[in-house]
């Protein structure tokens, strides 16, 4: 586990009584903040009263979503409670352990570990076609199950912009549908809700945001963590933003704005 960039100042004092990092020196802080407030008042994601399963991998992106859901707590009108929950899945020279000193010294709730062997399932013998897919699915499932146990009713994940439009060309290209990361989605009848609270966030943000936080980085252990099929869609759709810087906008903006007489 290594640290980067530089340590952000300790000055406010959260609700809990604990102190909360002060928003970091860096446009990015105000960015990513803007981005969340537009997809909570958008979306209504999170209410008052509400308990929050957050999935955590250890990535940027997971740990940047806890930072200002926690962050918000102090100076926002509505109180929910949060508990991060992290899906080891299995590899050897897991980092659960690691990630959960992290949570404790940075002051923030404890964070619930779930060994299984999801990832171990996902490359076995029986299923090489795409482990990724199988293996997210099994986390997902655990997170559920977790979020029921713990009364909670709503799961936040950390997908951001760049995810729902990588996930919408990865279900053309290889599972010849139109879909994709919904913000907002209600699930089992109601009973819970998945919410993506950096939807709205670019990636680029989120780690100048994280390097200046200096979160941990981890090495993810996974076997097919280089070349994975969203690997390949992350490679093919950075080549299109570079050849023209507007073309990212233009296909999440599309999103909402499908013209379904022109549909097959």
């Amino acid at each position: 586990m290594k640290r980067t960039g530089t340590k952000a100042t300790t000055k406010t004092t959260h609700r809990s009584g604990r102190q909360r990092p002060a928003p970091p020196e860096d446009r990015s802080y105000k960015v990513l903040n803007k981005a969340v407030g537009t997809a909570q008042h958008r979306y209504d994601m999170i209410a008052d009263g509400d308990r929050v399963c957050v999935g955590v991998s250890g990535g940027k992106d997971s740990l940047t979503l806890f930072w200002f859901l926690y962050e918000r707590l102090s100076r926002i009108p509505i109180s929910y409670t949060l508990f991060p929950c992290y899906v080891d899945p299995g590899f050897e020279d897991g980092f659960g352990g690691v990630l959960q000193d992290f949570f404790a010294q940075t002051g923030w709730p404890p964070l619930r570990v779930e060994s299984t062997d999801c990832g171990i399932v996902a490359h076995s013998d029986a299923n090489r076609e795409n482990p990724c897919f199988l293996c997210s699915r099994l986390r997902r499932k655990r997170l559920f199950e977790v979020s029921a146990e713990l009364d909670c009713n709503k799961l936040a994940l950390g997908h951001h912009k760049d995810d729902i439009i990588e996930s919408l060309f990865i279900n053309m290209c290889y599972a010849g549908e139109i879909s994709l990361m919904k913000p907002f989605l209600p699930m089992f009848g109601g009973k819970v809700t998945l919410v993506r609270p950096l939807a709205l966030a670019d990636e680029k943000d989120i780690q100048r945001f994280a390097g200046h936080l200096r979160f941990p980085e981890f090495k993810n252990p996974c076997p097919s963590a280089e070349t994975s099929k969203r690997s390949e869609i992350k490679a093919l759709l950075e080549a299109l933003y570079r050849g023209n810087r507007k073309v990212k906008g233009n296909i999440f903006r599309s999103l909402s704005n499908v013209k379904t007489d022109y549909l097959l």
